[in-house]
Protein backbone atom coordinates (compact mmCIF):
# COMPACT_ATOMS: atom_id res chain seq x y z
CA UNK A 1 0.00 0.00 0.00
CA UNK A 2 1.42 3.42 -0.94
CA UNK A 3 2.13 6.10 1.64
CA UNK A 4 -0.73 8.31 0.35
CA UNK A 5 -3.35 5.60 0.79
CA UNK A 6 -2.03 4.73 4.23
CA UNK A 7 -2.58 8.36 5.36
CA UNK A 8 -6.12 8.34 3.94
CA UNK A 9 -6.99 5.45 6.31
CA UNK A 10 -5.10 6.78 9.33
CA UNK A 11 -6.73 10.26 9.44
CA UNK A 12 -10.41 9.09 9.83
CA UNK A 13 -9.36 6.54 12.47
CA UNK A 14 -7.53 9.25 14.43
CA UNK A 15 -10.60 11.55 14.28
CA UNK A 16 -12.85 8.72 15.50
CA UNK A 17 -10.52 7.85 18.38
CA UNK A 18 -10.32 11.52 19.41
CA UNK A 19 -14.12 11.83 19.42
CA UNK A 20 -14.49 8.68 21.50
CA UNK A 21 -11.94 9.86 24.02
CA UNK A 22 -13.68 13.25 24.29
CA UNK A 23 -17.00 11.51 24.91
CA UNK A 24 -15.47 9.35 27.63
CA UNK A 25 -13.93 12.40 29.32
CA UNK A 26 -17.27 14.30 29.19
CA UNK A 27 -19.13 11.30 30.62
CA UNK A 28 -16.59 10.91 33.39
CA UNK A 29 -16.75 14.61 34.27
CA UNK A 30 -20.58 14.49 34.42
CA UNK A 31 -20.38 11.49 36.72
CA UNK A 32 -17.89 13.29 38.95
CA UNK A 33 -20.15 16.36 39.17
CA UNK A 34 -23.13 14.22 40.20
CA UNK A 35 -21.07 12.37 42.82
CA UNK A 36 -19.67 15.61 44.22
CA UNK A 37 -23.09 17.28 44.38
CA UNK A 38 -24.61 14.19 46.00
CA UNK A 39 -21.89 14.14 48.65
CA UNK A 40 -22.20 17.90 49.30
CA UNK A 41 -26.01 17.70 49.52
CA UNK A 42 -25.92 14.74 51.89
CA UNK A 43 -23.36 16.50 54.09
CA UNK A 44 -25.51 19.66 54.22
CA UNK A 45 -28.61 17.61 55.08
CA UNK A 46 -26.76 15.73 57.81
CA UNK A 47 -25.49 19.01 59.28
CA UNK A 48 -29.09 20.27 59.38
CA UNK A 49 -30.24 17.07 61.10
CA UNK A 50 -32.13 15.88 58.02
CA UNK A 51 -30.32 12.66 57.20
CA UNK A 52 -33.40 10.40 57.01
CA UNK A 53 -33.99 10.79 53.29
CA UNK A 54 -32.26 10.42 49.95
CA UNK A 55 -31.14 12.89 47.30
CA UNK A 56 -30.22 11.95 43.74
CA UNK A 57 -28.91 14.05 40.88
CA UNK A 58 -29.50 14.19 37.15
CA UNK A 59 -26.67 16.48 36.14
CA UNK A 60 -27.11 19.46 38.46
CA UNK A 61 -30.83 18.86 39.13
CA UNK A 62 -31.68 17.24 42.47
CA UNK A 63 -34.62 15.03 43.46
CA UNK A 64 -35.39 14.52 47.17
CA UNK A 65 -37.42 11.59 48.48
CA UNK A 66 -38.07 9.74 51.72
CA UNK A 67 -38.14 12.80 53.98
CA UNK A 68 -40.76 13.18 56.70
CA UNK A 69 -43.59 15.52 55.58
CA UNK A 70 -42.73 18.02 58.31
CA UNK A 71 -39.07 18.13 57.20
CA UNK A 72 -39.44 17.97 53.41
CA UNK A 73 -39.53 21.71 52.75
CA UNK A 74 -36.55 22.35 55.04
CA UNK A 75 -34.60 19.62 53.23
CA UNK A 76 -35.54 21.16 49.86
CA UNK A 77 -34.27 24.57 50.98
CA UNK A 78 -30.99 23.06 52.24
CA UNK A 79 -30.27 21.27 48.94
CA UNK A 80 -31.24 24.28 46.80
CA UNK A 81 -28.59 26.34 48.60
CA UNK A 82 -25.75 23.85 47.95
CA UNK A 83 -23.20 25.37 45.58
CA UNK A 84 -23.57 23.99 42.06
CA UNK A 85 -27.20 22.83 42.40
CA UNK A 86 -29.30 24.25 39.57
CA UNK A 87 -32.78 23.08 40.64
CA UNK A 88 -34.38 20.75 43.17
CA UNK A 89 -37.75 19.08 43.55
CA UNK A 90 -39.51 16.96 46.15
CA UNK A 91 -41.17 13.58 45.85
CA UNK A 92 -43.73 12.88 48.55
CA UNK A 93 -45.99 14.87 50.84
CA UNK A 94 -45.30 18.05 52.76
CA UNK A 95 -47.04 19.51 55.79
CA UNK A 96 -49.02 22.64 54.77
CA UNK A 97 -48.15 25.82 56.60
CA UNK A 98 -51.20 27.77 57.66
CA UNK A 99 -51.03 31.48 56.75
CA UNK A 100 -50.73 33.92 59.60
CA UNK A 101 -54.10 35.35 60.54
CA UNK A 102 -54.52 39.06 59.83
CA UNK A 103 -54.96 41.29 62.86
CA UNK A 104 -58.51 41.58 64.06
CA UNK A 105 -60.17 44.72 65.32
CA UNK A 106 -63.17 44.95 67.52
CA UNK A 107 -66.26 46.19 65.73
CA UNK A 108 -69.31 47.78 67.32
CA UNK A 109 -72.19 45.37 67.88
CA UNK A 110 -74.74 45.37 65.07
CA UNK A 111 -77.92 47.26 65.57
CA UNK A 112 -80.87 45.11 66.63
CA UNK A 113 -83.49 47.58 65.46
CA UNK A 114 -83.45 46.26 61.90
CA UNK A 115 -82.74 42.79 60.58
CA UNK A 116 -79.52 42.47 58.57
CA UNK A 117 -80.00 42.71 54.83
CA UNK A 118 -80.24 39.45 52.97
CA UNK A 119 -79.35 38.60 49.41
CA UNK A 120 -79.83 35.60 47.22
CA UNK A 121 -76.73 36.29 45.16
CA UNK A 122 -73.91 33.75 45.41
CA UNK A 123 -70.26 33.96 44.42
CA UNK A 124 -69.54 32.66 40.91
CA UNK A 125 -67.81 29.29 40.67
CA UNK A 126 -64.04 29.36 40.08
CA UNK A 127 -62.96 29.10 36.43
CA UNK A 128 -62.06 25.66 35.11
CA UNK A 129 -60.31 26.60 31.85
CA UNK A 130 -56.71 27.81 31.53
CA UNK A 131 -57.65 31.19 30.08
CA UNK A 132 -60.12 31.80 32.91
CA UNK A 133 -57.63 30.74 35.59
CA UNK A 134 -54.92 32.97 34.06
CA UNK A 135 -57.32 35.91 33.98
CA UNK A 136 -58.15 35.35 37.66
CA UNK A 137 -54.42 35.22 38.56
CA UNK A 138 -53.78 38.45 36.66
CA UNK A 139 -56.76 40.15 38.34
CA UNK A 140 -55.62 39.12 41.83
CA UNK A 141 -52.02 40.23 41.26
CA UNK A 142 -53.20 43.55 39.79
CA UNK A 143 -55.34 44.22 42.87
CA UNK A 144 -52.84 42.90 45.43
CA UNK A 145 -49.31 42.53 44.01
CA UNK A 146 -46.82 40.15 45.61
CA UNK A 147 -44.29 42.65 46.91
CA UNK A 148 -40.78 42.23 48.35
CA UNK A 149 -38.49 44.12 50.65
CA UNK A 150 -36.01 46.05 48.43
CA UNK A 151 -32.83 44.14 47.53
CA UNK A 152 -34.06 40.93 49.17
CA UNK A 153 -36.23 37.86 48.55
CA UNK A 154 -38.24 38.51 51.73
CA UNK A 155 -41.90 39.20 51.08
CA UNK A 156 -43.59 42.15 52.71
CA UNK A 157 -46.55 41.26 54.97
CA UNK A 158 -48.90 42.43 52.21
CA UNK A 159 -46.97 40.41 49.63
CA UNK A 160 -47.21 37.26 51.74
CA UNK A 161 -50.97 37.66 52.15
CA UNK A 162 -51.33 38.19 48.39
CA UNK A 163 -49.31 35.02 47.65
CA UNK A 164 -51.38 32.95 50.10
CA UNK A 165 -54.61 34.24 48.52
CA UNK A 166 -53.39 33.18 45.07
CA UNK A 167 -52.36 29.76 46.42
CA UNK A 168 -55.82 29.17 47.92
CA UNK A 169 -57.47 30.15 44.62
CA UNK A 170 -55.19 27.93 42.51
CA UNK A 171 -55.77 24.96 44.81
CA UNK A 172 -59.37 24.95 43.52
CA UNK A 173 -58.27 24.72 39.88
CA UNK A 174 -58.19 21.41 37.96
CA UNK A 175 -55.46 19.03 39.14
CA UNK A 176 -54.02 18.82 35.61
CA UNK A 177 -53.06 22.50 35.54
CA UNK A 178 -49.40 23.39 36.11
CA UNK A 179 -47.96 26.78 37.05
CA UNK A 180 -44.67 28.61 36.50
CA UNK A 181 -43.48 31.34 38.88
CA UNK A 182 -41.13 33.86 37.26
CA UNK A 183 -39.12 36.25 39.41
CA UNK A 184 -37.87 39.69 38.37
CA UNK A 185 -35.52 42.25 39.90
CA UNK A 186 -35.36 46.01 39.51
CA UNK A 187 -32.41 47.45 37.64
CA UNK A 188 -29.75 48.91 39.89
CA UNK A 189 -26.05 49.07 40.43
CA UNK A 190 -25.63 45.34 41.13
CA UNK A 191 -24.25 42.78 38.73
CA UNK A 192 -26.35 40.82 36.25
CA UNK A 193 -25.56 37.58 38.10
CA UNK A 194 -26.68 39.13 41.39
CA UNK A 195 -29.96 40.28 39.85
CA UNK A 196 -30.50 36.83 38.38
CA UNK A 197 -29.97 35.12 41.75
CA UNK A 198 -32.24 37.63 43.53
CA UNK A 199 -35.04 37.11 41.01
CA UNK A 200 -34.71 33.33 41.30
CA UNK A 201 -34.80 33.49 45.11
CA UNK A 202 -37.98 35.58 44.92
CA UNK A 203 -39.63 33.05 42.63
CA UNK A 204 -38.55 30.26 44.99
CA UNK A 205 -40.04 32.09 48.00
CA UNK A 206 -43.42 32.42 46.27
CA UNK A 207 -43.28 28.81 45.08
CA UNK A 208 -42.78 27.69 48.68
CA UNK A 209 -45.96 29.54 49.70
CA UNK A 210 -47.94 28.00 46.84
CA UNK A 211 -46.78 24.47 47.65
CA UNK A 212 -47.52 24.82 51.35
CA UNK A 213 -51.02 26.17 50.83
CA UNK A 214 -52.76 23.71 48.55
CA UNK A 215 -50.60 22.96 45.48
CA UNK A 216 -48.33 19.93 45.17
CA UNK A 217 -44.67 20.47 44.33
CA UNK A 218 -45.11 18.67 41.01
CA UNK A 219 -47.54 21.36 39.84
CA UNK A 220 -45.23 24.35 40.32
CA UNK A 221 -41.90 25.27 38.74
CA UNK A 222 -39.95 28.50 39.11
CA UNK A 223 -37.28 30.52 37.34
CA UNK A 224 -35.58 33.91 37.59
CA UNK A 225 -35.02 36.41 34.76
CA UNK A 226 -32.98 38.97 36.66
CA UNK A 227 -33.53 42.55 35.48
CA UNK A 228 -33.90 41.63 31.80
CA UNK A 229 -37.64 42.38 31.59
CA UNK A 230 -38.39 45.68 33.35
CA UNK A 231 -42.06 46.58 33.77
CA UNK A 232 -42.11 50.30 34.45
CA UNK A 233 -38.57 51.07 35.52
CA UNK A 234 -39.75 51.55 39.11
CA UNK A 235 -40.76 49.49 42.12
CA UNK A 236 -43.05 47.37 39.92
CA UNK A 237 -39.94 45.70 38.49
CA UNK A 238 -39.48 44.00 41.88
CA UNK A 239 -42.14 41.37 41.20
CA UNK A 240 -43.14 37.81 40.33
CA UNK A 241 -45.46 36.54 37.60
CA UNK A 242 -47.52 33.36 37.80
CA UNK A 243 -48.42 31.66 34.52
CA UNK A 244 -50.63 28.67 33.71
CA UNK A 245 -48.55 26.25 31.59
Amino acid sequence: MSGGRRWILVVPIAVLVTALLAGVVTWAQAGNIQRDLTADAQAALAKAGLGKGTVTFDGRDATLSGFAPDQALQALDVVQNVDGVRAAQLQGDVVPVAPSAPPTTSAPPPSTSEPPPTTSATAPPPPTDKAGVQAEIDRMLAESPITFVPDSARLTPEGEQAAVAVAVALAKSPDTFRYRVTGHAARGTGSASGALKLSRDRAKAVTRILTTNGLTTKRVTYRGLGDTRPSTGGDEDRRVEITVV
